[in-house]
């Protein structure tokens, strides 16, 4: 059986702050709509080596994207080639560099700010380039490439939590209120997606430590959430998913062929 997908990354997003500071998500949790599992991030905890591991389910080290200044498109097989070679219609709302990964690099804005041309991987986004954009902006942008386009795999990608880590530290009333503001802003949005059949996965790409950033091994630093909400989760309790199976996960739930990892124990 195949579903739409959306899933969500909240950039630098740490566990135990997610665990405790995202009302809204654990609502679903406590009343058995959803579940939260801890995954434990690929190294190194950077940025755009995590956005290719979530999209590919491959390492950094294999897949070359080492560290944030490696700007060229990726050379592994994403959701995104996957959905579009399956004829689904896929979308992005997002930072620019998952636009430098699977469309066009580099990111040029004038050209590929605002993006519809199905012969691309993703076919239709929004992309933005300052990581203070707002979230409340870009949960704006995805809802409108939903309704527009109603794209089978949706990614949805604000940056407010890592940048008011960067800016602040992990064990800031900053960096908890920016975790609580992106789950009050999902509130908007998140029956809505239900409604419409969509299976929704809320995950980030690395945490955050008290240094103001991230790239090691300390807990903080790579202990991230994965929230699964829909009638095609199974909410198993002894479910371990890695971060490298997210992208197999994503390609079982909308039906198409790939060659990805898979968490079976995720899905009925």
């Amino acid at each position: 059986m195949s579903h739409n997908v959306i899933l969500v990354v909240l950039d630098g997003l740490n566990y135990e702050v997610a665990r405790h500071a995202m009302g809204h998500l654990q609502a679903y949790v406590q009343a058995k709509k959803a579940a939260l599992y801890k995954l434990n991030c690929e190294l190194p905890s950077l940025s755009r080596p995590l956005y290719e591991t979530i999209l590919t389910g491959v390492t950094p080290i294999d897949s070359g994207i080492v560290h944030n200044n490696v700007a060229r498109l990726s050379n592994q097989r994403s959701i995104y080639h996957y959905a579009r070679d399956a004829g689904l219609t896929t979308a992005a709302a997002a930072y620019h560099w998952v636009s430098e990964l699977y469309n066009r690099s580099p990111f040029v804005p004038a050209r590929d700010r605002h993006t519809a041309e199905p012969e691309l991987p993703i076919q239709y986004g929004h992309f933005y380039w300052s990581d203070h954009y707002p979230d409340s902006h870009l949960f704006a942008d995805a809802e409108h490439l939903r309704l527009q386009h109603a794209p089978h795999f949706l990614l949805v990608h604000p940056m407010n939590i890592d940048d008011a880590g960067h800016k602040h530290g992990l064990d800031t009333p900053q960096y908890r209120n920016s975790a609580r503001s992106a789950d009050i802003i999902l509130a908007d949005y998140l029956q809505g997606w239900l409604d419409a059949g969509y299976q929704v996965l809320v995950t980030a790409d690395h945490g955050m430590n008290n240094d103001r950033s991230h790239n090691g091994l300390l807990a903080e630093e790579r202990e991230v959430p994965l929230f699964v909400i829909g009638n095609a989760f199974s909410f198993d309790p002894d479910a371990a998913p890695a971060q490298l199976e997210l992208c197999g996960t994503v390609c079982q739930l909308l039906g198409i062929p790939h060659d990805k990892p898979v968490c079976r124990e995720l899905l009925k």
